[in-house]
């Protein structure tokens, strides 16, 4: 039997050919509306809501890395990044099954410094933990988070129903949590290094990041946007598509194209970039549009919509018009500050198995 290396075909390439797999048991539940392909599986229970189901697997050393991440911050972030789903939905996240695989090297007290950032979280955004599983570990720290959330059938949103001719739009700031990253990279190196040499580690030695507290913040305490989805909900204001920002600009505009069927022009001048991300950029020699294109971790809202229903929501600081949808002949561009066109399918965004 012949094999193929998975970082042949990528994740998204393995994520099609689980779909495909999977596509035959969702005839058993005519109620499934939606399986794998977006950002929740959707699910209609006689005369009701809709119910949205997410779920994110957050592993050490490819999700987080403990040297530079307090087990209270990440509690919460495992929280946030699925939130950040139920809203690219359109929905309202409601509870969360969490499952633990958990390392013997760790206490009691750890797990709860865990809980207790996922507990302050889910406060945050009027959610409940409802349960969940614990099993040990021989590899590391594994952490599973399954949303429920909900939605009315006219509120749904998902990504696959942009046109040609609609704008797109972002919220936020974006590069920030790849600035941050970057930042908290430099300084694990910079205390291994000292490690090495026997030397300690203390803060004389240990770089002033008071100043780039935002963009660390960005990194490790990442916001879902429900206040989005509140606006567009009191605005009665449903985007034709949407995707939350996990894999970077690039990569998640070209997947919601790609569902949609579309293609896309944004222009570099429109992509609101955060402010530090371009000090630390320069400072660390390297280029702050990049990491907003492909940084991915900002868990902003992308979307689309008719072009006289933007105007609705041109007055918001938060929201910015990046460019505009195209028939999918034309491909998926950015325009830059000089006026040539950049073939974004050549610009990856993050990919578990090829990153």
């Amino acid at each position: 039997m012949p094999y193929k290396a998975i970082p042949e075909i990528g994740e998204f390439g393995l994520i099609k050919r689980i779909a495909a797999l999977a596509e035959p048991t969702l005839e058993a539940v005519p109620e499934l509306l939606q399986g794998i392909g977006d950002d929740c599986a959707i699910y209609q229970p006689d005369g009701a809501l809709l119910q949205l189901s997410t779920t994110d697997l957050l592993a050490d050393q490819i999700h987080f890395d403990l040297l530079t991440t307090p087990l209270k911050h990440l509690g919460s972030k495992a929280i946030s990044v699925n939130v950040s789903d139920i809203c690219a939905m359109n929905g309202v996240a409601r509870y969360a099954l969490i499952a633990l695989a958990v390392p013997s090297s760790f206490s009691v007290e750890m797990i709860e410094e865990l809980y207790r950032g996922m507990s302050l979280a889910a406060e945050h955004y009027g959610i409940a933990i409802a349960g969940g599983d614990t099993s040990a570990s021989r590899s590391g720290l594994f952490i599973s988070v399954t949303m429920i959330g909900s939605v009315s059938p006219q509120q749904l949103t998902k990504r696959s129903g942009a046109k040609p001719g609609e704008v797109i739009c972002v919220t936020g700031r974006l590069g920030g949590a790849t600035a941050g990253l970057k930042l908290l990279m430099r300084e694990k190196e910079i205390m291994l290094e000292h490690v090495q040499n026997n030397e300690p580690y203390t803060k004389n030695v240990m770089a002033d990041l008071e100043e780039f507290r935002d963009v660390i913040q960005c990194q490790l305490l990442p916001q879902a946007r429900p206040d989005m989805v509140s606006l567009f909900h009191s605005r009665q204001i449903r985007p034709t598509a949407m995707i939350d920002i996990s894999d970077g600009l690039s990569g998640d505009l070209q997947h919601l194209c790609q569902e949609s069927k579309v293609g896309a022009l944004i222009h570099e001048s429109r992509i609101p970039i955060h402010p530090n991300a371009r000090h630390i950029a320069d400072e660390l020699q390297d280029d702050a549009l990049t990491w907003a294109l492909t940084g991915g971790e900002e868990y902003q809202l992308l979307f689309t919509l008719p072009k006289e229903e933007y105007l609705a929501l041109a007055d918001h600081p938060d929201i910015s018009l990046i460019g505009e949808t195209t028939d999918a002949e034309a491909g998926i561009h950015l325009m830059d500050i000089y006026g040539m066109k950049i073939d974004l399918q050549s610009v990856r965004g993050f990919d578990h198995f090829r990153s």
